[in-house]
Parts: C-alpha cells; sequence; structure tokens
C-alpha cells in the first residue's frame, strides 16, 4: 500500500497543474493510525465534492467490543462517532481557499434522530469507517496541492484522533451513550410483552423549538403521565423509570387548540426511532411499525384493494383492484390504511386535522338524510374496532371536533396545557346522552396484497438513470418525481436518498413479473438487514450522504412511484 509520503509527494508534483490531474491521487494511503481513501475525485472544482475515506483499523480505535457487538448499540456508537467527527471538522470548513468548492469538508448532518448511515460504520472486529466529502481546492480550474495538503495532513490527522480513537475520547460520555440506547431497546422490547403501542416516560420535553428546528423548547413543561395510566419498568442501566402506557386498543386524544394534542402524537410518531441525549423525547418509545395515517389528495394508488373502506363506486368502478393517478381524500386515506395493513403494522396514529372528514365520520343528521346505502364510502369509524379485533391493530386518533369516536375508544386522554388527563369514564358517561346510530356494518373481507411487479425492460436497458434528493420532499429519478412530504415519519433526507437507490436497485435486480410488492420489499428489507445499505450502492466504493429507512416507508415510496407497474 501507498503511503502519506508518496500522496505529499504525488501532490507536491501535479501543483499548478490542470485539474484533471488530481484524478491520479485516486487509492488508498496508509497514514499514522489509519488508511486515507481517495474514492471518487470531482471533475472541477465547482462539481459534487471528491468522495474520501477514513479506516482505523480496530486494535487502534480500541472500542470495546460490548460497545458495538449488539446492533442497537453500534448504531448508537456510530451515531455518537459521526457527530463528534463533524464538529471536529466544522472547524477546519472552508479554511482552505480557493475556488469553487475548494476546502469543503462535509459529514453528514445528524438530527435528532439515531439513524444508522454510511457516513460512519463500525465492523464487528471494531474497524471504524468515517466517508465524508472534500472539495479539493483549486485557483480558478489550476490544482492548489498546498491547500489540499493542509486538509489532508493538517486538519484531518487531528479530527481523526479526536474523534476516532477511544482513548481520545471522554469514556463516561462514550458509556452513556450505549447505556442510553441499551435502555432505549429494552423499552422497546417490552412495550408487546406490557400490551403496550406506546410509552412515554415522566420529565419528558415533548415541544419543539420552532417549526423549522427540531431541537426541545426551552422552559417547556415537561411531561407527567396521568396515575391511572402510569407504568414502571425496570431498566438496565437507568434503573426505575416511570411514565404514560398507551394500551394496544383504540386510544383517543381530545382537548382545547394549543394543548398539546398534535405534539404529543409527533413524539409518537417519531417514537419508532431512538433519540439523542438531550432531545427531551428519549424515553418516548412507539412500536417501531407504527404508520401516520393522513390524507394525501393527487396521489397515485395502483391495484389497491380498498374496497373495505369504499364500494359500489356510482361509476361502477373497482375498488377490489382501485387505480386512479389523482387520488380524492378519502381514497387516498383508504389507500395509506390499507397500505400500512400490507407492511404489517401494529399501530396507526392519525390527526383529524390531515384527514378526510367523510372517510373518519358521518354523523347521526347525515346518515338519516343520505342512507348508508347511497354512500359508498364506510367511515373509518365503522371499521377501528374490527381493525383491532381481527387485525390487531390498534389506533391512536386526535381529534378536536368530532365527538362520536368517544363511543369506540378504550382509552380517552385529554391534553390540558401540555398535560395529559384520563378521561375516559367521564367522556363515556357524558357519550352516552350522544347515541350514535346501530347500525351494524359488515364485516370487511381480507384485503388482498397480490400485486404483481412487472419488470420494467425500459429502466433495465437505460445506462444513465439519474437519481436526485429534494431535501425531504422527494426522489427525482430521472424526470420522475416521487413525492414524499406527507409520508411524514421520514426524519432525514439521507433515507429519501437511500430510497432512490432502493428503487434503482430493486427495478434493475428484483423486480421479475412474479414477486409481489410485498415479497420483492422483504427481498430489499433482508438485503439491507444482512449488508447494509452498501449492498445496493452500485459503484466502486461507499457514498456516504445514506440513512436507513424502515420497511413502511420504502412501502411508502413504491407506492408513490407513478412508473411502478403494477
Amino acid at each position: 500500500m501507498k503511503t502519506f509520503k508518496d500522496l505529499r509527494e504525488l501532490l507536491t508534483r501535479i501543483d499548478h497543474k490542470g485539474y484533471p490531474a488530481y484524478k491520479d491521487t485516486r487509492g488508498s494511503y496508509q497514514f499514522e493510525g489509519y488508511i486515507l481513501s481517495i474514492d471518487h475525485v470531482q471533475g472541477d472544482p465547482f462539481a459534487a465534492p471528491s468522495k474520501v475515506s477514513i479506516q482505523v483499523p480496530g486494535k487502534t480505535a480500541g472500542f470495546p467490543s460490548d460497545l458495538f457487538q449488539e446492533k442497537h448499540k453500534r448504531t448508537a456508537l456510530q451515531d455518537y462517532l459521526i457527530r463528534k467527527f463533524a464538529r471536529e471538522a466544522e472547524t477546519f470548513n472552508f479554511k482552505a481557499k480557493g475556488s469553487g468548492k475548494s476546502g469543503l469538508l462535509s459529514v453528514s448532518r445528524c438530527g435528532q434522530e439515531i439513524l444508522e448511515r454510511t457516513a460512519c460504520e463500525i465492523r464487528l472486529d471494531g474497524t471504524v469507517i468515517v466517508r465524508m466529502e472534500i472539495g479539493f481546492p483549486a485557483n480558478g480550474r489550476t490544482i492548489n496541492s498546498r491547500e489540499l495538503i493542509k486538509i489532508l495532513f493538517d486538519f484531518l490527522p487531528g479530527c481523526v484522533k479526536k474523534s476516532l480513537f477511544y482513548a481520545s475520547l471522554n469514556k463516561a460520555d462514550v458509556q452513556k451513550n450505549a447505556e442510553l440506547a441499551e435502555d432505549q431497546q429494552y423499552i422497546r422490547e417490552q412495550l408487546p410483552k406490557l400490551g403496550l403501542a406506546a410509552f412515554v416516560a415522566n420529565g419528558s420535553i415533548l415541544p419543539r423549538e420552532s417549526g423549522v428546528s427540531n431541537r426541545p423548547m426551552k422552559q417547556a413543561v415537561a411531561f407527567q403521565s396521568p396515575k391511572s395510566m402510569e407504568v414502571s419498568i425496570d431498566l438496565p442501566n437507568y434503573g426505575k423509570i416511570a411514565g404514560m402506557g398507551i394500551k394496544q386498543g383504540i386510544t383517543l386524544i381530545v382537548g382545547g387548540g394549543y394543548h398539546g394534542k398534535s405534539t404529543l402524537l409527533k413524539a409518537l410518531e417519531l417514537g419508532i426511532y431512538n433519540h439523542i441525549s438531550g432531545d427531551g423525547r428519549e424515553y418516548v418509545i412507539t412500536d417501531d411499525t407504527a404508520v401516520k395515517i393522513r390524507a394525501e389528495d393527487g396521489r397515485s394508488i395502483k391495484q389497491s384493494d380498498i374496497s373495505m373502506f369504499i364500494n359500489n363506486l356510482p361509476n361502477g368502478k373497482d375498488t377490489v383492484h382501485f387505480c386512479t393517478q389523482d387520488a380524492s381524500g378519502s381514497t387516498s386515506q383508504a389507500a395509506n390504511v390499507i397500505e400500512a395493513m400490507e407492511t404489517g403494522t401494529n399501530l396507526m396514529l392519525i390527526d383529524e386535522d390531515t384527514s378526510a372528514t367523510n372517510f373518519m365520520i358521518r354523523d347521526e343528521l347525515m346518515q338519516r338524510v343520505v342512507n348508508r346505502n347511497s354512500e359508498p364510502i364506510t367511515p373509518f369509524i365503522d371499521r377501528v374496532q374490527e381493525l383491532f379485533s381481527q387485525y390487531h391493530i390498534s389506533t391512536i386518533l386526535v381529534a378536536g371536533s368530532s365527538g362520536s369516536y368517544f363511543h369506540k375508544a378504550d382509552c380517552i386522554l385529554q391534553m390540558d396545557h401540555y398535560l395529559p388527563k384520563d378521561i375516559t369514564e367521564f367522556a363515556k358517561q357524558e357519550a352516552y346522552a350522544f347515541p350514535i346510530p346501530n347500525d351494524p356494518v359488515k364485516p370487511s373481507d381480507i384485503p388482498s396484497f397480490h400485486r404483481i411487479v412487472k419488470s420494467d425492460i425500459n429502466f433495465k436497458k437505460n445506462d444513465r438513470i439519474k437519481l436526485k434528493t429534494q431535501g425531504r420532499d422527494s426522489v427525482l429519478i430521472n424526470k420522475e418525481t416521487i413525492d414524499l412530504r406527507y409520508v411524514e415519519q421520514l426524519a432525514d433526507s439521507e433515507q429519501l436518498s437511500s430510497l432512490g437507490i432502493l428503487v434503482k436497485y430493486a427495478q434493475l435486480h428484483i423486480f421479475d413479473g412474479k414477486k409481489t410488492l410485498s415479497e420483492a420489499v422483504e427481498e430489499l428489507c433482508r438485503i439491507l438487514s444482512t449488508k447494509g445499505l452498501s449492498a445496493v450502492c452500485e459503484g466502486n466504493y461507499i457514498p456516504s450522504g445514506f440513512a436507513m429507512p424502515r420497511k413502511q416507508e420504502i412501502f411508502a415510496c413504491f407506492n408513490r412511484y407513478r412508473s411502478l407497474k403494477l
């Protein structure tokens, strides 16, 4: 293997040459304590930055094996290290001068959620790999290798030693990070054993700083469980922790505007992920199959069996194999429920504010005026108990205007100044004065999920497939936009980047005209669980900038991909 001396000599030799001469630097170089690999060199100083990886051998990194042998601890340690490395690298960003992106040191920007990312990988032997982007410096389009020498020989070695060597880190902080991950995983494993859909610890801070910041709000009201719902769990490290246990079944969250209903639901939505220490939601843990359901006007639907909710359309359109390029609020929400069932969800999260009213409920007066036989929609209120009794799918629903769900709910919470009150008994008594029509709905047939994905020959023949992520909103594949704005449990734009490469990989290697969509997604998930995201990254190197999505979001992406042939 070449050494850092070889790299320095090469950089000195190509100084002041045309920018393409930087291509000669590609390869791996042994530095003191780590290997630096220049995986891809940008074409010019204004192009996407060069791809660089750093590999620290397990013995040199020195992390005790109990910090990374279990997956949840390994993911937490990877997250801890990439945050630490990013903070160190940020101090040197653009300190090397030049034109275009010269001097850029780009490392994944992690949010409040702990995600598995290609930016940092810890192998089972303890080897640590960090992947990043560096803008190779130039004056105009002429190489300025003296500035790159600063980055590679002065800046980076310090970042590596301060953030990727166990001996250089605060061992107490590293241990606390591992213990938090272990406690979070323990609660997650205890939920089904305790018959719970979610747990919210006392003292949690649920409100966020602002609409554009996911950090905890300062001086916010700390969460406190109603005594009737309080559950205690003995954690392996923290010890006994108490909080609100939301039981499996149907839970209704009510209350006045701005009292914290949607804030609680949002915390539960993101409780599918572990959160970093200091976030305030470290111990808000939700069943990790939970899916947020909402109306989504204009989305495409392909071959979905929405007959559980919609039947006998006036135009005679088939609702067992329902297709549309422009769904209404009710049909989109019906499809979202059925597709969530297809993913194997155990919990649906719904906010009345983002739902189609006619899908959620039909009040007594409307039922008297418009007979059930004249209405093709069977509202969710008539299926919510069936979903739990027949399919073991719980529902947590936020409602602010309709009280009809009082009759269906097993538990009713009122949010009052961000504090929950168990008002189940009182609400049930009041509901007796407002009976809903006793007109039982016939149980639905089990939805069909047999959707065969056809092989796309034109896609496979296209050797110039372009992928682009547009923030947290969408993925662009060639000229088609997959709109993911309303897939609200996507927490990071890097997850969308992963969804783009997963769509491409499935089109090229999995969709064969024989597998159903469920079978194809299951195969993708098996690949991801055994080999990681690197297995679906094509090329000679693994890029940074990808984060692991859940199976539920992979399904959601395919269901919104208009070019998918079903």
